[in-house]
């Protein structure tokens, strides 16, 4: 047996629909099964999903409403606990400044993200961080257990 001998299971497979190929073969001569006449019987008639037939559309019937801040500045957290744990793993090195190159490089923020570290959990190690902001409690307990906290 080899690749030119398979064939599929009897029974298992169909023959397609073959329509639009004249008045005997069942499935309509000369509308090929589209009926008669309007805009889904055409060529290219295809009408979006969101196409409501004319009526005034979902998203322009609801009402608008807020505001967003184009000049927002977005900020990744990380935690206390997350720093704490991959300095304990050994993943970050205490001799060395903790910066958001380090965190992206461990897979906690984006590339080019905006970090804050923020105060969740403890941290016993004296380490010195360098992010671009710091809630307040996390930096009471960077300076608490010895470290430096850092803003750029």
């Amino acid at each position: 047996m080899d690749l030119s001998n398979l064939n599929p299971a009897s029974g298992s497979t169909k023959s397609r629909k073959r329509i639009g190929r004249g008045q005997g073969s069942g499935y309509g001569g000369h509308t090929a099964t589209k009926g008669h006449k309007g805009q889904k019987a055409r060529k290219g008639g295809s009408i979006p999903v969101w196409f409501e037939g004319g009526q005034m559309p979902l998203q322009r019937r609801l009402p608008k409403f807020g505001f967003k801040n184009p000049f927002r500045v977005e900020y990744e957290g990380v935690n206390l606990a997350r720093i704490a744990t991959l300095v304990e793993s050994g993943k970050i090195d205490v001799a060395h400044e903790i910066t958001p190159e380090v965190l992206h490089g461990c897979g906690l923020v984006g590339k080019n993200a905006r970090v804050k570290i923020l105060g969740g959990g403890e941290i016993s190690v004296a380490v010195k961080v360098t992010a671009h902001g710091f809630s307040a409690s996390a930096k009471s307990k960077v300076e608490a257990a010895g470290g430096t906290a850092t803003s750029l």
